[in-house]
């Protein structure tokens, strides 16, 4: 088993390649940018956090509306690093509220796949598997498409199941 200064080792040989500098900062900048876009033309249905950048395994912006922070619930827009796509993520404020959504929601059409509770939300769905970097615009678009209507829907479906117990 390798010890931190074999990693250290490894590290500092990707960093003179600087591929990967180069690569984390535009993401982490076009992550910043597609909040930006989603504040623009949201702002009227959602309040937007400050972006995440993470440990070079996630990073994202957290947006909710008043029904969500009286659930103690924010959606998650994630950049899955190691998988190299986005993802929508529901997530509670605590593991109390996690929990309590878990229940809630592991039947549901977004957990059908999920076993066990993810580690850091309620539900993840994928808005866009293979991102086309070189075309931002597009790609900008279509996670803005898909964020819109899962979000709706999974409110939808959280207040229909609260409200029906």
């Amino acid at each position: 088993m390798k010890n931190f200064s074999d990693y250290i080792a490894v590290y500092k040989e990707e960093l003179k390649k600087e591929g990967i500098q180069k690569a984390y900062k535009g993401l982490v900048k076009y992550v910043m940018a597609l909040k930006s876009h989603f504040s623009k033309k949201l702002s009227d249905q959602f309040f937007f956090g400050n972006t995440s950048p993470g440990y070079m395994d996630f990073t994202y912006f957290p947006f909710f509306n008043d029904f969500l922070r009286d659930e103690k619930l924010r959606f998650g827009i994630v950049l899955n690093h190691k998988k190299v796509r986005f993802e929508l993520w529901l997530m509670g404020q605590n593991i109390e509220t996690q929990k309590k959504y878990w229940n809630l929601l592991k039947t549901s059409q977004w957990n059908k796949d999920q076993t066990i509770m993810p580690k850091y939300s309620v539900l993840e769905v994928v808005l866009v598997e293979d991102p086309n970097f070189n075309e931002l615009n597009n790609l900008t678009s279509k996670i803005e498409k898909e964020a819109t209507l899962h979000t709706q829907e999974i409110i939808d479906y959280i207040k229909h199941s609260t409200t029906s117990k």
